[in-house]
């Protein structure tokens, strides 16, 4: 199924943006691991609409209900199955946009693979409220991998071409949870004031402006993972990919390490404590498609909303003639601050279904 990822833990996401409700079933959860529905809760409560003039003015409280899977308090072994029902729908706000498929957004190749037949309303199954339930698979995981001493944490790193500080060489749980408890997840709160102010002003222009989330995981044992096309890189790019506006991804040094010579872009290993090191980690953590035992380290590329109030060239559909298209209704005029949990959740969902698959003693 295409909504569906992981090979043990196999998480499907359902439902569209504007329909009764969103949810996911996970099925692969190890039995008697405690879900803290407060914690969980709070990690949902980092992505939802509606908190600022940052984002889109769509009001949704985004509490998950549980249908299976749990039972008294823990997971029972059954697949996991929690919907979030949908309680602030401004449909007709898309009743123009059936034969004027807006520029950038999924609804011309969806019109073309199903007929015309595809809900694109708030853009339906592609729409960003999917990551809602996303954030329920992947804020389990977190929790059941912090247990086990692993952790995974993001910020904003850019919006436009304001960027903040990068994650130091050996990020922290406590780290985590600072960027995690402020309003706007960044590390240098100056250049969140900066970023901020750009995304205003994008909205103040009937625009958009897009940014790059980065994100790390520590605490990971060495040898996680498998060579070529089954790799730990392999596995998060393509759950990552899944997310929607996303365009881009990329490990440690990246697209920068094409830049540097073989002498600046090596990590120099080293022994603490009897324990290998890196002395850098451009490697992101991940060498060989196997983890090291350095922190995994990954960026997301987040575009701009396609959504945007500016007079727009498009084509009616219906008409099969070229038009012009102007967007109403509540849209982000900036994705990635609230994609910032989203991107934790579903690197947290692949670590532990790669943690199950490996069986590294944790289990």
């Amino acid at each position: 199924m295409s909504s569906e990822f992981g090979k043990l833990l196999r998480i499907s996401v359902f439902g569209q943006s504007h329909g009764r409700a969103i949810g996911v079933n996970i099925d692969g959860l190890p039995a008697g691991e405690a879900v803290d529905l407060e914690e969980l809760n709070a990690f949902l409560d980092r992505r939802r609409p509606g908190k600022s003039s940052l984002s889109t003015a769509r009001r949704e409280t985004d509490t998950p209900v549980f249908l299976s899977g749990m039972e008294g308090g823990l997971t029972c072994g059954a697949p996991l199955c929690a919907i979030i029902e949908n309680s602030d729908q401004h449909s007709s706000d898309y009743s123009r946009l059936r034969d004027t498929p807006r520029p950038s957004h999924a609804d011309y190749s969806a019109w073309v693979k199903w007929g015309g037949h595809a809900d694109m309303r708030g853009g339906g199954h592609f729409s960003g409220r999917l990551t809602a339930p996303l954030c329920v698979a992947g804020g389990i995981a977190k929790q059941i991998l912090a247990r086990r001493g692993i952790f995974t944490g993001a910020h904003l790193a850019a919006v436009g071409t304001e960027e903040d500080a990068s994650f130091p060489l050996w990020p922290t749980k406590e780290l985590f949870e600072a960027v995690a408890a402020k309003p706007f997840p960044v590390l240098d709160d100056a250049a969140g004031e900066r970023m901020q102010a750009l995304i205003l002003e994008a909205r103040q222009a009937a625009d958009s402006v897009g940014g790059v989330i980065e994100c790390a995981a520590v605490g990971l044992p060495a040898g996680l993972g498998d060579p070529m096309f089954d790799g730990v890189e392999n596995r998060l790019a393509a759950a990552l990919f899944g997310i929607p506006a996303v365009k881009g991804v990329e490990f440690g040094g990246g697209f920068a390490s094409a830049r540097l010579r073989g002498s600046e872009n090596n990590d120099p290993f080293a022994l603490e404590d009897e324990r290998v090191v890196a002395a850098a980690n451009r490697a992101g953590g991940i060498l060989g498609g196997i983890t090291s035992g350095m922190p995994l380290t990954l960026r997301v590329a987040v575009k701009p909303t396609p959504s945007i109030a500016k007079p727009q060239h498009t084509v009616d559909l219906r008409e099969r003639k070229e038009t012009e298209l102007v967007i109403h209704g509540r849209h982000d005029p900036c994705i990635a601050h609230r994609a910032v949990p989203v991107v934790e959740a579903v690197t947290a969902a692949v670590l532990l279904d790669l943690l199950l698959e490996g069986n590294h003693g944790t289990f």
